[in-house]
C-alpha cells in the first residue's frame, strides 16, 4: 500500500497514483510524464498545486512505485496489462 503521510504530495495526485499501482488505470499526461521522467512534459501539464509539489512527487515515485512501473511508455503498457 503505498503511503503519502511522508511525502505530502498533493491529493488528487496521490490517489491518481494509487489508482495506477493498485487498479493499473492509466495515467494521465501529467504523471505519465513524470513516470517517464520528462520534466519538461511534466512541468508543462501541471497543475498549480503539482508544480509546487513537483520535488515530492518525483520522490515519491522513486521511493514508493514498484521500479517496474515506470521510466519509459513500454513499462508504464506492460505495468498495466499485469492483471490485480
Amino acid at each position: 500500500m503505498l503511503d503519502n503521510s511522508y511525502w505530502k504530495i498533493p491529493e488528487h495526485t496521490y490517489k491518481a497514483l494509487k489508482n495506477y499501482i493498485e487498479k493499473r488505470h492509466p495515467p494521465g499526461n501529467f504523471l505519465t510524464a513524470v513516470l517517464t521522467n520528462d520534466l519538461f512534459g511534466a512541468a508543462m501539464t501541471a497543475d498549480d498545486e503539482n508544480k509546487k509539489k513537483l520535488y515530492e512527487i518525483c520522490g515519491f515515485v522513486y521511493n514508493e512505485i514498484p521500479s517496474i512501473a515506470w521510466r519509459t511508455k513500454e513499462k508504464i503498457q506492460d505495468w498495466m496489462k499485469i492483471p490485480e
